[in-house]
């Protein structure tokens, strides 16, 4: 067959020249690129949820609930229990990773001869799936410590009226987190511009330092806030996301829903993992204590650290970070070049995954300073 590339197929204009998102899958000892929790599920766990797929394959020639009640319900309540603000069923959606809830956002809120708008860098995704689904992509600006530039942000929303805008926090991939009252104001200035529904991505919530912007849903139906469990309850091969918005939002995404979206599997191993929030959310403690353990010997050995509410850390501040990127992983650490100039990212591991990050780093700062 003669040899024949993306850009000789007829693709949409907008996809022309955009690589897919992914991170490099390398076998080495210590891998800390894709902010995965370290610690497999516990073995009780994994027994749980054998028992719901077990329940849930007698009836696989049948389609699952399709509104996903029972999963909504405990969603609902896990969000109430550790945020103190009341969610209920009516308040929540959920879908194959909090990717498939930012497409589908996407798909009822923007799409062709629409606009969405986030703050960079941030989460590629939200660009990618913007331009996957017909909306126009806006980069907003930030300030030079990553944080977001309010004035040059509201200007941006009043001059493009964006129809969907983009919070992410703690964000990916600097760590830091935003300000409830950025959040508030870049709210007011996406509807004042035009109605336009706010997105706030809160995938690594569970690991900051402050509170969830759960309570900011109250009184605004143009807000959303979207999660994720595959980072804290250490889900990732699950790919389950979910959102919390007012009623009227949750009812409108079902417009493009595609029917039956949620296997039976999939739903069945959501609630086992619910069943165990308490002991998964203890791994969290102690990813939280690694993170500031990071950020702390990372500045010790002279290295550039934007502050983290995640479960990784961005650091610095390198000549070439590429070439810094290869050197670690020399060393057998495999962490992430994210393409910001002078900076990658680390994931926070076991104890032992970041004492060789650690040693790698260190002998690294050595050799720049030979």
């Amino acid at each position: 067959m003669s040899d024949v590339r993306i850009d000789d197929l007829p693709v949409r204009d907008e996809l022309r020249g955009k690589s897919p998102y992914g991170a490099p899958q390398l076998d080495v000892p210590v891998r800390l690129n894709t902010n995965e929790n370290p610690y497999p599920l516990p073995e009780p766990l994994v027994e749980r949820i054998a028992e719901r797929v077990r329940e849930a394959a007698r009836n696989l020639n049948r389609y699952p609930d399709r509104d996903a009640v029972e999963l909504r319900t405990q969603l609902a309540k896990y969000l109430t229990d550790t945020s103190g603000h009341e969610v209920g069923l009516a308040n929540v959606w959920a879908a194959n990773g909090s990717n498939e809830v930012i497409q589908q956002l996407l798909q009822t809120f923007g799409g062709p001869g629409r606009t969405a708008i986030g703050f960079e860098p941030s989460y590629s995704m939200h660009g990618l799936i913007s331009r996957g689904t017909g909306t126009g992509w806006i980069s907003g600006p930030r300030n030079e410590d990553f944080t977001i530039d309010l004035v040059a942000a509201e200007k941006a929303i009043a001059e493009n009226r964006p129809d969907v805008v983009f919070i992410t926090t703690p964000n990916n991939p600097t760590g830091n987190a935003v300000p409830p009252e950025t959040v508030l104001a870049l709210y007011e200035a996406a509807q004042a511009a035009k109605p336009s529904m706010v997105v706030v991505d809160e995938a690594y919530i569970e690991f900051s330092h402050g509170d969830s912007l759960l309570p900011l849903l109250e009184g605004r139906p143009n807000l959303v806030v979207s999660r994720t469990m595959s980072k804290a309850f250490g889900a990732a091969g699950l790919r389950l996301g979910y959102l919390a918005a007012h009623p009227a939002v949750v009812d409108a995404v079902q417009l493009v829903r595609l029917p039956y979206h949620l296997s039976a599997v999939t739903q069945a191993t959501a609630l086992a993992a619910l069943e165990h929030t308490d002991t998964l959310l203890k791994y969290v403690e102690q990813l939280k204590s690694e993170r500031d353990r990071l950020v702390s010997e990372l500045r010790a050995a002279g290295y550039a650290v934007v502050e983290s509410d995640a479960n990784f850390v961005q650091f610095g501040l390198f000549e070439d970070s590429h070439t810094a990127w290869q050197k670690i992983l020399d060393r057998g650490v495999l962490v992430r070049d994210n393409g910001i100039p002078g900076w990658l990212r680390v994931s926070a591991g076991t104890p032992q995954e970041n004492d060789a990050f650690l040693d790698a780093v260190r002998e690294l700062k050595k050799e720049q300073s030979a």
